[in-house]
């Protein structure tokens, strides 16, 4: 059997595809499809979550053991029929460190291979995906620390050396016991 898993972007625009995959196939190989079927680049750290009916975590896959002891569990042992029981059934995807990609993963229909069909494919694809990961917040993240840095930091330097100063300040007159400790050796004798 065929499993036919819709993906969509985490975007305020509609982003997603339909890709085909085998049952029998791992979450590996769906991770490929999905970085053919999105264009994405690299070999960037990516992690599946499988979630419940409710939408909560029941538990993360990730690409590469990163346990202590080397036996936890990555893409390449868990089959789609594992993650997906049922149509409807919803797992979240995630790819990259820096820019983090988000994914909802849901397997949408249940069909019959074709003969000679390489899979996973992407059978449909809808919207264009944007160069850079969008950001949660809708805007660009660079622009909004750039005012915040240009408005609540303008007088930094003068405002630490005024700290500085006031702190570190010499007086003549005040003597705070500094090297008072010194002792020359040839002197005590």
């Amino acid at each position: 059997m065929v499993y036919k898993i819709r993906v969509i972007l985490d975007s305020k625009d509609s982003i997603f595809r339909d890709i085909e995959i085998k049952e029998k196939q791992t979450l590996w190989n769906l991770h490929l499809g999905i970085k053919s079927a999105f264009s994405l680049q690299g070999d960037d750290l990516s992690m599946f979550t499988l979630l419940d009916e409710e939408g909560i975590e029941v538990k993360s896959v990730p690409l590469e053991d990163m346990s202590d002891d080397g036996d936890g569990e990555i893409m390449s042992d868990v089959y789609l029929m594992e993650a997906f029981q049922k149509v409807g059934d919803k797992i979240q995807f995630q790819y990259g460190l820096i820019e983090l990609w988000e994914f909802f993963c849901e397997l949408v229909e249940i069909i019959d291979e074709k003969p000679a069909v390489n899979y996973p494919i992407t059978v449909f694809r809808f919207g264009n995906v944007p160069l850079k990961a969008p950001s949660k917040s809708g805007g660009s993240s660079k622009a909004a620390s750039a005012v915040f840095i240009d408005d609540d930091f303008v007088n930094l330097d003068s405002d630490f050396k005024d700290d500085f100063d006031d702190e570190f300040a010499t007086d003549d007159e005040e003597d705070d016991g500094y090297g008072d400790d010194f002792v020359d050796e040839e002197d005590e004798d």
